[in-house]
This record gives C-alpha cells, structure tokens and sequence, in this order.
C-alpha cells in the first residue's frame, strides 16, 4: 500500500502534517508523538526578528473550537536556525518552515536567509497585516498576492506554500493571484476571523477583541474552499481547518488535497496526527485502494 504524496518535487512517506503554530516546532510534542511517523513538520511561524506577539489573554475556548490571538510570537530566524532546525534533522520527516513578516521585505529576508539551511519547502503565511498598506493582510488582496508570490519564489531555494487567508469574498481569486505569482502548492486554510465576549465581565474575552477560529466548527468551511480551489488550480493544495481524525482528513483529500495538516486537534489529543496517519491506512485497507493519490480529488 503507498501512502506517499509528491508536492512540488518533495516526497512525503504520508499526507499528514500539522499545522503551524500548533506543534511549536516539534520539541513539545516529540515525547508524545513519533515525528518519524509525520509526513512533515511544519515550523510555528518565524520572522527576521523575534516578536513578542499580542497581549494576553490571547486564547478563548468556543463552542466547537477556540480563537487565538498569539501574534506570531516568534523567536526569530536566527535562534530558530540554531536551535530548532538542527532538533528536527535527527527525525525522518520533512521539514516546512513557516514565514511571516510585516513587509515584503521581511520575508524575503527570512526566505533568504533559509536559502542555504536543510529544510524542504517554505510555508508563506500570508495572512501577516501589511503594513507598509495600512494593516491589511497581503492574503486579503490578490495584486499583493501575486506580487508577494512572485518576489519571495525569486529568492526562494526551497518550493514554496502561499498558505491562504479564508476571510475574503472568493479564495479562488487568491489562490489563481498566488499561482500566477508561481507558487509551487497552495495551503488552506487559516484562521477565520472571530470574536468572543465574556458576558460576566462585560468583556471581550481576547485583548485583542478579534481573534482567529480554528477547531471542528471551520470544517466544513474549509473543505469547501479546498474544493473551489483544487477546480481553480493546477498546483497541489495542503489542506487544513478542524481535522481531528482520518475521516476528516479524507474529505478533504477527496476534495483535492494532496496532503493534510491537523491544527487545534492537537491541544485535547496530541496523538491526533499520528491517528490520522492510521486512519486513513485503516480506510485505505476496508476499501482496497492500492496507493493514495487515487482518492486525491476523486470527489468531482
């Protein structure tokens, strides 16, 4: 039985991933999970230089899920290069490292500095506010999409991911704006954007007022917006939004995906990756499918 899945010339040993900013970048988790076990470790997002991220409190439980406001706290390329890519060699996995940035300039400088690191594909979070155009995200707008596209893929070493912002009127747009920039694979998707507001303190629940829903309630949501883009695209999608389990992964893989990535499952089931790659075995044997790229996209 192959479980292998090719994206952008990369061979992952399986489809499963998790998802940036749930998993640190691996350290947290290597007690409880096999990393050997994952078709890849995607890294919490890293930036030129550290950020300290939002004021607390930045997380609120919801129904179905949680919203965060973290801020891409991050330590910087520099400690992470150190520290974090040197612990994730010593495991048989892929390694994708997540970038933000405030500026184009940002990430480019993150992309480059990667450059001669042995890492395997790079994960552009693109749902970083903009600054230099007043806070908007660049995920928001498809002309900086594809602009941003297209200067991080002329210093990119390594393949690169746009990784999509759902809160937009069409993702299509985005994802046919970050092909045209030349990406090398699409993943979706990222966070929506929602509000919690504590009724007994008359509050609202995160500092930051908004903060970003993931967990089972974006599911369906997110299978589809994987599906209108897998029409859309010819390049392979990652797909991601309230997978717990095998039979989440699925549809979404059904949908179009070529691999999956498990996000705020892993807070209440930090086994919740290493289960999902059994899950779909498990489904692969009770139906006799021989080799996984036969369910990608079989949903039409």
């Amino acid at each position: 039985m192959n479980m292998s899945v090719n994206i952008a010339g990369v061979e992952f040993k399986n489809p499963v991933m998790e998802a940036s900013g749930t998993f640190g970048s691996g350290m947290e988790y290597s007690e409880f999970v096999d990393l050997n076990r994952l078709g890849a470790v995607v890294t919490k997002g890293v930036a030129n230089v550290a950020w300290p991220g939002n004021p607390t409190p930045r997380i609120a439980e919801t129904y179905g899920g949680m919203i965060n406001a973290i801020g891409l706290q991050n330590p910087g390329i520099e400690v992470f290069a150190k520290r974090d890519i040197p612990f994730l060699k010593q495991y048989d996995t892929r390694i994708i490292v997540n970038v933000c940035g405030r500026t184009t300039e940002d990430y480019v400088e993150v992309v480059e500095r990667l450059g001669d690191e042995p890492v395997d594909m790079l994960e552009i979070n693109i749902s970083c506010p903009n600054v230099k155009e007043g806070g908007i995200a660049f995920g928001q707008d498809p002309k900086a999409v594809e602009a941003i596209t297209r200067e991080v893929k002329a210093h990119a070493k390594q393949p690169i991911i746009m990784k999509l912002s759902p809160n937009v009127t069409d993702i299509t747009v985005m994802a046919k704006a970050a092909e045209a920039g030349g990406t090398d694979a699409v993943s979706l998707i990222n966070t929506l954007t929602g509000m919690k507001i504590d009724i007994h303190k008359r509050a609202f629940a995160l500092a930051n007022r908004t903060g970003g829903l993931s967990g089972p309630a974006i599911k369906p949501v997110a299978v589809r917006m994987v599906y209108q883009v897998a029409q859309a695209v010819k390049v392979p999608i990652i797909g991601m939004g309230g997978i717990r389990n095998g039979d989440d992964a699925l549809e979404f893989i059904l949908a179009g995906a070529s691999a999956v990535a498990i996000g705020t499952a892993n807070f209440h089931n930090p086994y919740a990756t290493v289960e999902t790659v059994e899950g779909i075995r498990a489904y692969m044997e009770r139906y006799g499918i021989e080799d996984i790229n036969q369910l990608i996209g079989a949903v039409r």
